[in-house]
């Protein structure tokens, strides 16, 4: 499920699910036991996360594989998927999303819990449609975002579900810069590396001082959550919606 690589010290995680890089058990599992291995090496300085394809970073849940699962497979399934998230989010090093594709409801999610996030010019859509599926946005998520551009802005992001091009992704303050295809990655290990230049030491406290406030709030409120999404996954309407969803994988 992961093409791994490295440069410079860097680790480069490339999401490799088929042409989706859809986010299953395995998948989740494999970056989940890397994140756990990469955190223990102290050669590894940082993490550029990216996609396989230039067409897809993540099409988001694997939505076939999933959607016969019994309720119990599933509630696992999606607390891991929400710790992996954690996991990102906190992780101690600089991690760096190189979006160089589509990065679409849990994908986009996963760039989210980075610390930076470039894309590629051109036709790259990202974005969160789960009000379109009829489940709510995974709370790790949506409060990482509402504290990154803003209650209003989350709003607007959450409540249409609409994808955005990497121009109106930068007004937003999504995204951090736009680069040429062929400068995506080269760019992005620049800027992991730059800021695997500080002490290892100051930077992981510093950013765990910005984050885990944030990772604890996340966790009062991730049980009640998951209940939630699991109850929304199982209702009629939306058990029709990802049948028709399933249609587009």
């Amino acid at each position: 499920m992961l093409n791994i690589k490295s440069k410079n010290n860097l680790t480069i995680i490339e999401l490799n699910n088929g042409v989706t890089n859809a986010i299953s058990s395995e998948l989740v599992s494999e970056l989940r036991e890397k994140l756990r291995e990469i955190s223990a090496d102290d050669n590894v300085k940082g993490i550029i996360l990216t996609g396989s394809n230039t067409k897809f970073f993540s099409i988001g849940l694997n939505i076939p594989g999933l959607y016969n699962l019994k309720k119990e497979e599933f509630i696992q399934f999606y607390t891991h998927f929400n710790e992996l998230c954690i996991d990102l989010y906190s992780f101690p090093k600089p991690v760096i999303a190189a979006i160089n594709g589509h990065a679409i409801a849990g994908g986009c999610i996963l760039a989210l819990c980075c610390d930076y996030r470039y894309i590629s010019q051109g036709k790259k859509l990202m974005g969160l449609n789960e009000i379109k599926l009829g489940v709510p946005i995974p709370y790790p998520a949506l409060y990482i975002l509402e504290n990154m551009i803003g209650s209003e802005q989350t709003q607007e992001f959450a409540y249409t579900g609409e994808f955005l091009l990497p121009e109106s992704l930068l007004k937003l303050g999504i995204v951090h810069e736009i680069f040429p295809s062929d400068g995506l990655l080269d760019n992005s290990v620049k800027k992991c590396l730059s800021l695997a230049e500080n002490p290892s030491l100051a930077f992981t406290k510093i950013k765990l001082d910005l984050k885990m406030p944030k990772v604890n709030h996340i966790k009062t409120r991730l049980e009640s959550h998951i209940e939630s999404f699991v109850d929304s996954w199982y209702s009629p309407e939306t058990r029709a919606l990802l049948k028709e969803a399933m249609e587009k994988f």
